[in-house]
């Protein structure tokens, strides 16, 4: 049976991998300006890091201060937001830029309680912009390094539940070498990313292998474990594209729903699959179409997306109307040639593109 390694020598080991063997190269390594840390790590919130690069720089490049990003169009930053998901960040990331420029004279905060304290920030991503800003001795747990220490150490508590999370927190905290917080930090989610991978771990020239827990049970695939089984919400979307006189009706999401903030068409949802005959009559209802006085141009393939919580599933259906509607004071109509303009959400998006590589939208 493998021998855990002392808590010392965990991170010395760590430590020399970092020095000897990680050229893992990103932009904000070694960054000590707070304000591109904290982006950073809203950036990387259930994102990976390739993904998330380029959305990096080019945030960085439109908004280089945090005052630059506080006086954003929201439009303009949910544009270059476009396609990362989870636009709950790109809401807080704007709030928070406001209220440090404006309640804080544009000053980051400097303390790890006032840094939690900020919208959109947890226990992970104040610890990440502790360390690397400021060098204070708070531990970060995220994925990689909830797997690293799953399996070196041999814990079986879920990682969701209350006393795994408890655990992990302890140990992560007991295994950081307080005076250098940040460096160590960075170590240990790069060793989880590039040696202790969730699928395919190089195992062969680990530094902790002789004491890895996990790999003497041959355990690796199983952890770290996970109680709880996500079942996905299943959504039916139904988008009507109105066109009159070369105008289409969006308008922005305010609801609390997913994509708040990010345009849409007209949308009716549904409990299930519909038909467009059935669809009709609640367009009509609603005073989006006139009876006889519209045409259905297109119906769509159907579009699937699979986020966190929910799956979605549905059509877009093309309507010229040759009456226009009396639509409520949140819509607009907008000419084709400015829906490039607008950050949509991907779903939309995608048929978007698909149309423009086809001919055109009607």
């Amino acid at each position: 049976m493998a021998q855990k390694p002392a808590k010392k020598s965990f991170s010395a080991t760590l430590l020399k991998w970092n020095s000897v063997k990680n050229d893992r190269k990103m932009p904000w390594k070694g960054e000590k300006d707070p304000y591109k840390i904290w982006l950073s790590e809203i950036i990387l919130q259930q994102t990976r890091v390739e993904q998330g690069l380029g959305y990096y720089q080019r945030m960085v490049k439109a908004f280089p201060t945090i005052k630059n990003l506080a006086k954003a169009d929201d439009n303009q930053v949910f544009k270059l937001w476009e396609g990362l998901g989870y636009y709950s960040r790109c809401r807080n990331l704007l709030a928070t830029a406001r209220f440090i420029a404006n309640e804080r004279k544009g000053v980051f905060p400097s303390t790890y309680e006032e840094i939690l304290a900020l919208k959109g920030v947890g226990s992970y991503t104040a610890a990440a912009i502790a360390s690397f800003a400021y060098n204070l001795p708070y531990a970060v747990l995220d994925g990689n390094v909830f797997r690293v220490l799953a399996r070196v150490f041999g814990i079986e508590l879920p990682i969701d539940s209350k006393e795994g999370k408890k655990k992990f927190s302890e140990l992560a905290q007991d295994l950081l070498d307080v005076k250098r917080p940040g460096l160590y930090n960075q170590a240990i989610m790069d060793f989880g990313a590039v040696v202790c991978k969730p699928v395919a771990p190089v195992c062969t020239g680990c530094p902790f292998s002789k004491n890895c827990v996990a790999l003497a049970k041959k355990k690796v695939s199983q952890w770290p474990v996970k109680s709880k089984t996500l079942v996905l919400k299943q959504r039916w979307f139904y988008f009507l594209i109105l066109s009159f006189r070369g105008r289409v009706a969006v308008r922005v999401r305010e609801q609390k729903d997913i994509w708040q903030g990010l345009y849409e068409f007209p949308l009716l949802e549904t409990t299930a699959a519909a038909t467009w005959s059935v669809l009709a009559r609640q367009a009509e209802k609603k005073g989006w179409v006139i009876a006889k006085h519209y045409q259905t141009e297109q119906v769509s393939a159907l579009y699937r997306q699979s986020l966190s919580h929910q799956s979605i599933a549905g059509q877009f259906i093309h309507v010229t109307v040759k009456k226009k509607p009396a639509l409520s004071a949140d819509w607009k109509w907008v000419s084709f040639d400015t829906l490039d303009q607008l950050a949509f959400p991907q779903f939309i998006n995608q048929h978007l593109k698909a149309s423009s590589r086809q001919a055109s939208l009607f």
